[in-house]
């Protein structure tokens, strides 16, 4: 059985030491960050036994030192695999309407930009986004409705016809 208790202690009192270590195997915070994550989540699912280890810190250290290692010669497969086919493509910056579109649709309450975005990216019927978000039909029905009527105000430059036309049932 895990106590919690225990577990708490050695965290705090090994957290620091295993990020400097974890920075000094991965070179970089951010990543030593998510190793030394990692390692405690898996010595946690594991402390019913770890605690009793002579010494679970370095059990910890040899955790983050593996998931390093995995995580560069994962990266190195990457690079090779990159060297070989060439950078990807640029990403062409957004247009204007993408722009303003995403701009508007967060100014949505959630459950209407689930709804549009179900509909019209997904085209997912009503029927469907219903039973994806256990709703009733009608309040689907209603979500997209005064969702497309928001999205009308806040994009004045597009006529409301358009943005009802595409209604489905």
């Amino acid at each position: 059985m895990r106590d919690a208790t225990s577990f708490d202690e050695f965290y705090r009192s090994t957290s620091r030491r295993m990020l400097r270590y974890g920075h000094a195997v991965a070179g970089d915070h951010t990543e030593a960050q998510d190793l030394v994550q990692e390692a405690y989540a898996r010595a946690w699912r594991q402390w019913g036994a770890l605690a009793a280890h002579p010494a679970p810190e370095a059990w910890l250290r040899l955790v983050v030192a593996r998931l390093a290692t995995d995580r560069w010669r994962r990266l190195q497969g990457w690079r090779a695999a990159l060297s070989r086919t060439g950078p990807p493509e640029p990403v062409p910056p957004p247009n204007e309407d993408a722009v303003l579109l995403a701009g508007a649709l967060r100014r949505l309450p959630a459950a209407q930009r689930q709804a549009l975005a179900l509909h019209y990216l997904f085209d997912m019927s009503v029927r469907d986004i219903a039973r994806e978000t256990q709703v009733p039909a009608g309040t689907v029905k209603s979500w997209l409705s005064r969702g497309r009527a928001r999205l009308a105000t806040l994009l004045p430059g597009l006529p409301a016809e358009e943005l009802e036309a595409n209604d489905v049932a």
